[in-house]
């Protein structure tokens, strides 16, 4: 990069060069120059755009109840850890469950070449065990709050107007790592910890033939007491005495480990138990990877989503619940690149319009926000909630301080990666959109549903990527407000 004062040099004689040339020119000539070397990087005002636009809602929650998956969090380098476990590179193949090392090695391989996050439950207690010894002692191996509902928690807990209450099962590590500000009913305690592995990569990073896109991690465990969803019930009694004015729900995807029959016994009480959460109380429900289409069928279809008022979703959860049920562009087998908006507007709206509040008045859900790496949509029905601008832009600033570790964002460690021009659909007559970095959040309205679409600053070197879904929803809830009906 040339210093400035060169640059100005060189604007002074091309500006010069034309005067000559062109005697009626210099001026228009000058301010294109000057336009193109002095002109604010995109990133620099979009980010200066959020500050403005991030506003604190009118009514603030104050007593916020999460629940209920928590866990100790191992995190390190996928790579290093499978080349500890004597295993080579080879070809990636999905297993919907895990059951030995070979499974392991072939899933991460699999999701690291598309640099897209996963979940597995692994199967085999004594073999889990094994590798989590050899995680745990591995040099540079970091321990931290795992789990959707505590890093939920954790993040909501930052804020001292806040009163956090988490449930799930909770052992002793995991409370030492938890903020003061999080309060754990004696009965969610347990004696040992849930650990879940997650094996990380960065963007560029190679093994073998392999290079992942961009970064990102694979998640495995051998957690029962998350996938039988134990503290659920604890959860829900315990609302009474602690008062919450919201409530974040999360850990449905974990009960996958459990057999089918277990499974559906298991979900049709979890819905006896939320459905006995007073109902002037809303619900956030939050989504993570899953596999099986039959149960997340059941979670959208039948049970789970007409009992809450929001959800929070990534791509891969959204295209898996589009295939599961049959829905808008089920067909598309995965995302390639950056997911298209159109598609994904399709989605979002076929979810609010079929199954949401607009046509359902048995159903609650009336807020969707999906995030994936390079942007965010909140979709809503019109009506129901307020402040979404200010709530999809905080979601998209904490995913880029989060993923740097900085308190703000640095826009010399960060890029632009979402389309600046964009259609709102491909199911109806288009509508096209061009995006100012100046003004990052664009609008739109279709049926009485309202989307607010915001660019993420993408980290350039993330310093780790776990938990950002959850720090984007809570942030995104943090800013929103609910009207009242």
């Amino acid at each position: 990069m040339w210093p400035r004062a060169v640059c100005v040099a060189l604007l002074a004689l091309a500006a010069g060069y034309l005067f000559v040339r062109e005697p009626e020119l210099p001026g228009a000539a000058l301010r294109y120059l000057a336009g193109s070397l002095w002109a604010e990087p995109a990133e620099s005002s979009m980010a200066a755009a959020w500050e403005a636009l991030i506003t604190r809602p009118a009514r603030p929650w104050s007593r916020v109840a999460v629940g209920v998956n928590a866990c100790v969090d191992v995190i390190l380098s996928g790579v290093k850890l499978l080349q500890a476990l004597g295993l080579d590179p080879g070809d990636g193949k999905d297993h919907a469950v895990l059951n030995s090392r070979k499974d392991l090695k072939e899933a991460f391989i699999l999701f690291m070449q598309k640099g897209a996050a996963a979940e597995r439950f692994f199967s085999d207690a004594e073999t889990f065990n094994h590798i989590a010894r050899a995680a745990s002692e591995y040099p540079g191996a970091q321990l931290y709050v795992g789990g959707n509902a505590a890093l939920i928690g954790q993040k909501l807990a930052t804020n001292p107007d806040l009163k956090i209450l988490l449930c799930g099962p909770v052992g002793p590590k995991l409370h030492e790592l938890l903020d003061d500000n999080v309060i754990v009913p004696p009965e969610s305690m347990q004696e040992t910890d849930e650990f879940h592995l997650i094996l990380e990569y960065q963007a560029g990073e190679e093994w073998g033939q392999l290079r992942a896109p961009n970064a990102n991690r694979f998640i495995f465990s051998h957690d029962l007491s998350n996938g039988a969803m134990n503290m659920l019930e604890v959860f829900v009694s315990s609302l009474d005495e602690f008062k919450p004015d919201l409530v974040v729900l999360s850990g449905l995807h974990m009960m996958e480990g459990q057999s089918r029959e277990v499974r559906e016994k298991r979900l049709l009480e979890a819905v006896t138990s939320i459905s006995d959460i007073p109902t002037d109380i809303p619900i956030h429900l939050e989504l993570a990877s899953m596999t099986d289409q039959d149960l997340m069928s059941k979670i959208m279809h039948q049970q789970v989503f007409p009992l809450v008022n929001s959800v929070g979703l990534n791509e891969q959860e959204l295209l898996f619940l589009t295939q599961s049920v049959s829905g808008p562009h089920a067909s598309l087998a995965s995302w390639n690149g950056v997911p298209d908006v159109g598609i994904v507007s399709d989605i979002l709206f076929w979810i609010l319009k079929k199954h949401g509040r607009t046509t359902d008045k048995a159903s609650d859900l009336t807020r969707i926000h999906f995030h994936t790496l390079a942007y965010h949509v909140l979709a809503t029905v019109d009506g129901y909630w307020g402040n979404q601008i200010a709530a999809v832009a905080a979601g998209a600033r904490v995913a880029g301080t989060q993923a740097c570790a900085t308190e703000t964002i640095d826009t010399d460690r960060v890029f632009l990666k979402a389309p600046l021009e964009f259609v709102t659909s491909h199911t109806e007559a288009p509508s096209k959109i061009s995006l100012n970095p100046g003004d990052p959040v664009a609008q739109w309205h279709r049926e009485g549903i309202s989307f607010h679409f915001t660019p993420v600053l993408v980290c350039k070197d993330p310093i780790r990527t776990v938990g950002l879904g959850d720090a984007i929803s809570a942030e995104g809830l943090l800013y929103s407000e609910l009207y009242p009906q």
